[in-house]
């Protein structure tokens, strides 16, 4: 590209192979990157001729250093691990995360949002509670801070967003366990704390409609986020009734299935793809405890880094006034074939 008119950092990062959070760390103070590291960004600016937006990083310096991260309950693992990563990113780029959970509460979520706004944080990533949300409240803070919704959206506010392709899921799934074996059944939650189970669920039935096969939804009973407990009691009624149509069954995300795991055990039912096995269990998520569960979960695993990566990048883009773009961007899942299914 040495010709190319440079746009913004991020296509200086990519030109000279310099990652972009250590390029925005040089920008913002150039002491703190290592004497050599800084000798090959300068050496950088000079062949490619590329200027930084000095008004937008000189609005940046009188903000603070701050990143706020919020979810909606820390103590899900999935979530933990995508603030984990998030977390790391915004310390290799010199900022100072803070992490938040709203509990799965719609106040809590809009106390901690006023609580950010008082901090004057440079920007915020933003796992919100999706259809519980405040609209209202979300995109009045969105306006006034730099924000990057990521894993559930706040639908019809045009806000960015970064998360998964949740439809796609089920839909690969499913087509996974029609090939290898009777049809699944799914198996959900009927009041889901996250609103991509509904994703998933449509995404189900048009898997399902694809393959010739009709559809069969078994709902739990049960809020909050004890998924786990939920899988495992109303699992257990679902399959002492005979709820299943079929000897499989998908989940609407792996904790759901944990759940299950332990209620078809508790039923003495054997889980697994072989011929001695009674049942497939399957889940979507890719948890980070799905591996060990007995036997190991076949399931859809989220791009957890690339969804990080790419959530930092937005933030970096609004914080920086490279862009003011506020579209969607959803990651494809792969299948993790294990024994359960």
């Amino acid at each position: 590209m040495v010709g190319a008119k440079i746009k913004n950092m991020e296509e200086f990062a990519a030109v000279s192979g310099i990652s972009r959070p250590t390029v925005s760390k040089y920008f913002n103070d150039p002491e703190s990157v290592r004497a050599s590291t800084r000798e090959r960004i300068e050496q950088a600016l000079k062949t490619y001729d590329y200027r930084p937006n000095i008004y937008a990083m000189n609005q940046n310096r009188k903000l603070t250093k701050n990143i706020g991260i919020v979810v909606p309950y820390l103590a899900d693992p999935v979530f933990a691990e995508l603030a984990r990563s998030l977390e790391q990113r915004c310390l290799d780029a010199g900022y100072r995360p803070t992490l938040y959970s709203s509990h799965g509460v719609q106040s809590h979520e809009n106390d901690i949002l006023d609580s950010l706004r008082s901090l004057k944080p440079t920007g915020v990533l933003l796992a919100a509670l999706g259809r519980a949300s405040d609209k209202r409240v979300i995109e009045k803070f969105c306006a006034d801070v730099p924000t990057v919704l990521f894993d559930s959206n706040v639908e019809d506010l045009g806000l960015a967003f970064v998360g998964s392709d949740n439809p796609q899921f089920s839909n690969l799934i499913v087509d996974y366990l029609c090939r290898t074996g009777e049809p699944p059944s799914f198996f959900e939650m009927k009041s889901p704390p996250n609103p991509n189970a509904n994703k998933r669920r449509m995404g189900y039935i048009a898997g399902m409609e694809k393959m010739g096969f009709t559809p069969q939804i078994i709902q739990a009973e049960g809020e909050g986020w004890g998924i786990e407990e939920i899988g495992l009691r109303e699992g257990y009624k679902a399959l002492e009734q005979g709820a299943f149509a079929t000897n499989t069954v998908l989940c609407s995300n792996d904790r759901l299935a944990i759940g299950f795991l332990s209620a078809c055990y508790e039923r003495n039912l054997r889980v697994g793809r072989g011929a001695d096995a009674s049942i497939r269990v399957a889940g979507q998520d890719d948890h980070p405890f799905s591996r060990f569960t007995c036997p190991a979960l076949t399931t859809i695993a989220q791009d957890y880094e690339s969804i990080s990566r790419e959530t930092m990048q937005r933030l970096f883009q609004l914080i920086e006034g490279e862009s003011q773009e506020r579209t969607a961007t959803f990651l494809e899942g792969k299948l993790v074939m294990r024994e359960s299914a």
